[in-house]
């Protein structure tokens, strides 16, 4: 595969003819963009890092800003330039106890009316406005002050009575 300098239509095809290269010419053309040969990743690990890479000669990559900020955050987190840690061990993601993953839908039905919440890093998202908690949100729907938990079906019903497995 020959690299052009030229228009989108080059990048693009450029982009579209990897399908049709085996694994050996993408790992020629990896040593050819990156200055070293490829770990041992699979087929469309290559093609998506060699399609933005292709992208990153004919367009330009991140500004030096950007790299710059993106290095303090990871340094400040303990993390490399790949996300792993630091120290070598395994990062640990940590989560609250009952509490949905980042990306989880959370909708209730009340008075006629669906409500829709996101949970998000940190807390959750309702109307375009981010809450720490359920129950501010809860509150903000309601008028009340209700359990957020409770109010969203997050709560088993040994839970709401404060006793277990009764």
């Amino acid at each position: 595969m020959k690299m052009t300098n030229g228009t989108n239509d080059s990048v693009l095809k450029q982009i579209a003819d990897m399908d049709n290269l085996s694994h050996e010419e993408l790992c020629k053309l990896w040593q050819t963009l990156f200055g070293k040969a490829p770990g041992a990743f699979n087929r469309p690990y290559l093609i998506k890092r060699l399609a933005y890479r292709i992208q990153e000669i004919a367009y330009g990559g991140l500004s030096d800003k950007a790299r710059t900020l993106m290095d303090e955050i990871l340094d400040a987190h303990g993390f490399d330039e790949n996300g792993g840690s630091l120290d070598g061990r395994r990062a640990e993601r940590k989560r609250k106890v009952g509490v949905p993953v980042v990306g989880t839908r959370l909708v209730r039905e009340w008075n006629g009316h669906a409500y829709e919440v996101i949970v998000v890093h940190g807390g959750f998202e309702y109307e375009g406005r981010r809450y720490r908690s359920l129950t501010a949100i809860t509150q903000a729907i309601t008028g009340t002050h209700w359990n957020g938990r409770a109010f969203f079906g997050l709560k088993k019903s040994h839970e709401k009575k404060g006793r277990a497995g009764v």
